[in-house]
């Protein structure tokens, strides 16, 4: 029997788009990586199946080989492998360090994580840098391409990322190909933009960067801000 078949509830994809993966049980979850379940079982009542035959214990199931979980009727090679890939990144997993988020303690801070994107571009780009309350960097997002002179940033494509991403703060940069770090007048225009747009959903602007290819220029260190 197929999941499009159950109750909407008991679909474990849409279980998980509605509710969220934490929502879903053991069986849900393996349910999702076959797929499909056998002529007589549904995908949930095969994995249910499958996991009863190891205590519900997902270690004791990684043990298992692909011909071991062949055995089990409705459990082909192309599933018996799909489970046992999912089970070794899950281990591959709990082996690795969770990597440390860099915390942006000034403007030298953002221009090292800026210039690998903006410093040799011979258009220009706008980019930013999205933080939490600890200012630790959270994402990293292009927002336009521009041409030679001019790259036109959308405010509200800036505060929809930041609002994804759950940020308290933002630093924004774009680069000059030209080489000239002064500041137009457009620049300082969409920089106090952006600031009041900021104060209003509570998300701080707190740098704006111009970089060029050797060196760059900070509104905040300026008191541009």
């Amino acid at each position: 029997m197929s999941i499009k078949f159950l109750a909407e509830d008991d679909r474990p994809r849409e279980k998980f788009l509605l509710k969220g993966r934490s929502s879903l049980s053991d069986s849900e979850l393996l349910a999702i990586i076959m797929g499909s379940g056998s002529r007589d079982e549904t995908a949930v009542e095969l994995a249910r199946k499958i996991l009863a035959s190891v205590n519900n214990n997902w270690h004791q199931l990684s043990l298992l080989s692909v011909k071991d979980l062949t055995k089990f009727k409705g459990v082909g090679e192309v599933k018996a492998i799909s489970i046992a890939t999912a089970l070794e990144i899950g281990r591959r997993r709990a082996g690795q360090e969770i990597p440390e988020k860099p915390v942006i303690s000034g403007s030298n801070g953002a221009y090292q994580i800026f210039r690998n994107h903006l410093s040799d571009l011979r258009t220009e780009e706008f980019w930013a840098i999205f933080l939490n309350q600890g200012n630790k960097v959270i994402h990293l997002a292009q927002l336009t391409q521009g041409g030679i002179n001019q790259s036109i940033v959308d405010i509200r494509v800036l505060f929809k990322t930041a609002l994804d991403h759950f940020s308290t703060g933002v630093i924004i940069a774009h680069n000059h190909p030209s080489g000239n770090l002064q500041p137009s007048r457009e620049d300082i225009d969409i920089t106090q933009k952006i600031k009041e747009a900021g104060k209003i959903l509570g998300i701080q602007l707190l740098d704006h960067l111009i970089v060029t290819q050797n060196s760059y220029f900070s509104f905040s260190d300026d008191g541009l801000l």
